[in-house]
């Protein structure tokens, strides 16, 4: 590290507790609070626009989790990462491997300021690769039964999935599974480093892009499907792609 502070971003959805923070943040030598966050897609933004050096980042958020931010601004280009969370449980030794530190709430003011000593002897490379290995998992599989039998369609074989009141469709090239499962319970399963939620009613695997159409709010798939991107998600879409580029 240089001798110039360690620019530092907040991300927690409570008020409170972002306050709480950014106080003790800025009270310690070294380091400076460029700006805060309370869910994901406002955390991403802050990330690509201030470019901070430091994330204190709370793992439970509005709607998803910490590792959407990580997986849409990608982990290498991931600033440096310290995980905050009120659950003491096997996850956070998860978190004690792969992350930089983690702080569990409610924290003592002494605890959060030795995490950031740690900051200041970190290497970022080292982390990202700690955090790539956080975010990658094996491919799901999913039991399609077709009469009497099971057919097994891996993730990596689906384009995109399509929702349908309580059930969902698999589309993998020319085949459509029908599951009797929501979109919410499908979108829980798959690896978010490769797929996107783009619609309420649609999932699509970020390698199946083949073109954006911002105009129509759309994406084309390679197959040339075309499928609608809503308003709300258009820009949680762009950012995951920029994050596997």
């Amino acid at each position: 590290m240089n001798d110039s502070p360690i620019r530092t971003l907040v991300v927690d959805d409570e008020p409170l507790a972002r306050r709480g923070m950014a106080r003790l943040v800025s009270g310690t030598p070294g380091f400076e609070v460029v700006g805060e966050a309370g869910d994901c897609a406002s955390a991403v933004e802050a990330i690509e626009g201030l470019r901070p050096e430091l994330v204190l980042l709370d793992v439970q958020l509005p709607g998803e989790d910490a590792f959407a931010i990580i997986r849409a601004v990608g982990p290498r280009r991931m600033p440096m990462v310290v995980f905050v969370t009120a659950h003491d449980d096997f996850a956070v030794q998860a978190f004690e491997v792969h992350a930089l530190d983690y702080v569990l709430k409610p924290f003592a003011d002494r605890r959060l300021r030795a995490a950031l000593q740690r900051v200041r002897a970190a290497r970022p490379a080292d982390l990202a690769r700690r955090l790539e290995a956080l975010v990658v998992r094996p491919p799901e599989r999913f039991e399609i039964r077709v009469g009497g039998r099971v057919v097994l369609v891996s993730s990596t074989e689906i384009d995109w999935v399509e929702g349908a009141s309580y059930y969902a469709v698999l589309h993998a090239g020319k085949d459509e599974h029908l599951l009797r499962e929501t979109l919410e319970r499908i979108e829980e399963r798959l690896d978010r480093a490769r797929f996107v939620r783009v619609h309420r009613s649609a999932i699509v695997q970020l390698d199946r892009i083949r073109e954006l159409r911002p105009g129509r709010r759309e994406v084309v798939l390679q197959d040339g499907t075309a499928v609608k991107v809503s308003r709300a998600r258009w820009r949680a879409l762009t950012a995951a792609l920029e994050g596997r580029g």
